[in-house]
């Protein structure tokens, strides 16, 4: 299936009108995908997409939806603890710092009474809808290998991405559409892996919006619009058609030149559906105040939620939507200046809660899972005595909503401190293939044999988290 003449062919196409004709052979080739894995078991999917809300670099579980109230008692005492990054540097442990309390004030919200920091009033608004998992650990101490975790389920080697694992194991909603969108990805930490098929056929590979760091209002998918006229492009299409026909008549039986043909006629249908699902025009001025499109702060982040909702409703099965940005320091990644969280969660909090109560008024919240997360947490201690907090993959917070999963829950805790995961514990192997279970794929079935040996998404690990689904 990996042959080196399906390489050559991805690369003939990435090439071909900057990688336009690619970008319309993945679809194609997608109907040969699903007649590959109709054998394959299903379970009965609760979610028919995915909205992956990545917050780059890491937010403090302890200053958003993990309230520790023994902060504020241990303010300024040195208590030891496993340091993630020394005990991965020298192997020392129990290392002394310095506890820093949360700077925001919590409340509990909602009949669930789930506690937020005053950092989300807007979220905030909407717990009795989110399942939060207040336990999770991952892999990798660094934002590189931990980035590549999350996404791909392997710190270090090529692995497949989780969106491409679904547009294998499902194929797409829409032929008209990719299967999987990321918008505004990051070409840091890990880049293009992030959102690409490896040795999975390539049509699964990721379709990127934009680029972090670049404003929302110029998200296109390049290369689709035509400048002529309808009547001058069809004229066009209508002689490429037949110089094709000419060209399989002296080639017949030629597979590589009919699906790069037949590619075409979907950048023919992208032409007429992509542009229409991407442009904004025609939302209510209500429903653009909602993300906050317009406010200044809010009108990035909110475009990129709204790009997003409006691509579940056209048919694609997973979005990512990060919001980050292409520097050294992803965005939430505070070591040195704690109190720059509130600038991100005002940046992301009215979009998201935008998106949330979008999705449940159009009724697609019960059939779309909405993932809210990061690569890992951060420390209730203070970096090196200073005003910032390091990273910390060993116990930190999720949520999730819609899709089949509890609302108004909450599974799992950390320590006293908000370090680490001490009940129920939920690795982000779980989580994978809670994500894929909720979707109908049985993680451990959901596989690709490559190199003499079979791949999955959570490599030889990976449980349901049962008690999160409704």
């Amino acid at each position: 299936m990996a042959s080196g003449n399906f390489l050559s062919r991805r690369r003939a196409l990435q090439a071909a009108a900057c990688g336009f004709g690619w970008m319309a052979w993945s679809g194609l080739a997608g109907a040969d995908a699903v007649r590959e894995r109709i054998a394959r078991p299903l379970i009965r999917p609760r979610a028919k997409r995915v909205i992956f809300l990545f917050m780059q670099g890491g937010p403090s579980q302890v200053d958003t939806y993990d309230y520790k109230p023994a902060l504020d008692r241990h303010e300024g005492q040195r208590l030891g603890f496993d340091d993630a990054r020394t005990i991965a540097n020298t192997g020392q442990r129990g290392s002394e710092q310095r506890v820093m309390k949360s700077p925001w004030k919590f409340a509990q919200y909602g009949q669930s009474g789930r506690w937020v920091s005053e950092l989300f009033p807007h979220t905030a608004q909407h717990v009795d809808d989110l399942c939060f998992i207040h336990s999770m650990q991952t892999e990798g101490v660094a934002h590189g290998p931990a980035t590549l975790f999350l996404h791909c389920g392997s710190t270090n080697f090529v692995r497949p991405s989780m969106g491409a694992w679904v547009s294998y194991g499902l194929g797409t909603e829409n032929e008209n559409l990719p299967a999987f969108v990321t918008i505004a990805p990051s070409l840091g930490n890990g880049g293009a892996r992030n959102w690409g098929n490896a040795f999975l056929p390539a049509t699964h590979q990721g379709t990127a919006l934009g680029l972090a760091g670049q404003p929302a209002r110029d998200i296109v998918l390049r290369n689709v619009r035509s400048s002529r006229s309808p009547a001058a492009a069809r004229r066009q299409f209508e002689l490429l058609r037949e110089i094709n026909a000419e060209q399989m008549k002296a080639h017949p039986g030629d597979d590589e030149l009919e699906a790069a043909l037949q590619s075409y006629e979907l950048a023919w249908r992208l032409q007429s559906h992509a542009p229409t699902v991407l442009d904004l025009a025609d939302e209510s001025p209500a429903t653009l105040a909602q993300y906050g499109i317009g406010e200044k702060g809010t009108d990035d982040f909110g475009r990129q939620c709204l790009l997003a909702r409006r691509l579940c409703e056209a048919g694609v099965r997973f979005v990512q939507v990060t919001y980050g940005d292409n520097t050294a320091n992803p965005r939430w990644d505070q070591h040195s200046n704690l109190p720059k969280h509130a600038e991100h969660a005002q940046a992301t909090d009215k979009p998201v809660a935008g998106l949330l109560a979008d999705l449940k008024q159009r009724g697609l919240l019960e059939d779309t899972l909405v993932w809210w997360g990061a690569e890992f947490g951060r420390t209730p201690y203070a970096e090196k005595n200073g005003t910032g907090r390091d990273h910390n993959p060993g116990g930190f917070t999720v949520w999730l909503a819609g899709g089949g999963v509890k609302s108004g829950f909450a599974l799992g805790a950390t320590d006293e401190l908000g370090h680490r995961a001490v009940q129920d514990p939920v690795h982000l192997h779980d989580l994978h293939a809670t994500m894929l279970h909720l979707m109908g794929l049985d993680h451990e079935q959901l596989t690709y044999r490559y190199d003499g040996r079979d791949y999955r998404l959570t490599d030889v690990h990976g449980s349901v988290i049962r008690q999160i689904l409704a």
